[in-house]
């Protein structure tokens, strides 16, 4: 993954896009960041991150463990746990630890502090940048003396079609 900020900030999730081309441009960038680092991108991680990006939500780990297996790499809650904490660690996938659940990262290859809107009702996800050091956690962590490492901030309520739906 690159250190410098991502030109694009629009949340991805919600609305319509080229899923096939945000396949294969996330496996893309998860092969180039593996060979720079000397990492391995082993089958089964690629098949989970694969997974993840293919349903656009958030998967717990009993699903892709059940994914995996499904696909022949065995049925050990292991194998589903160290290909998720690796994609985590190097930025390919996050956390979502409202739903104990992983989503394949929207801005590969950005350093990145994620805003997820998570629909209460049918569970679907959209990442969006947030800036933390601006804004009310950024003067109160200044206020302090505070130095932000890092943030994720989960906010809960309806997608654009649940919302439609509530409506009608």
């Amino acid at each position: 993954m690159t250190s410098g900020n991502s030109a694009h900030s629009d949340p991805l999730g919600f609305e319509a896009h080229d899923h096939a081309g945000c396949i294969d441009t996330a496996i893309a960038a998860a092969e180039a960041h593996c060979a720079e680092h000397g990492l391995r991108f082993t089958p089964v991680r690629r098949s989970a991150l694969e997974f993840l990006l293919r349903e656009h939500r958030a998967i717990g780990a009993y699903e892709m463990l059940d994914l995996l297996r499904d696909a022949g790499y065995g049925s050990q809650p292991p194998v589903a746990y160290r290909a998720l904490e690796f994609l985590v660690a190097n930025g390919f996938a996050h956390k979502i630890e409202r739903l104990n659940a992983f989503i394949a990262c929207a801005h590969p290859g950005a350093t990145h502090s994620p805003a997820f809107m998570i629909c209460r009702d049918c569970q679907s996800v959209a990442e969006a940048h947030s800036s933390p050091a601006r804004g009310i956690l950024g003067d109160a962590a200044k206020a302090t003396g505070f130095q932000i490492e890092g943030t994720m901030i989960e906010a809960v309520g309806l997608c654009p079609t649940c919302a439609q739906k509530a409506a009608s």
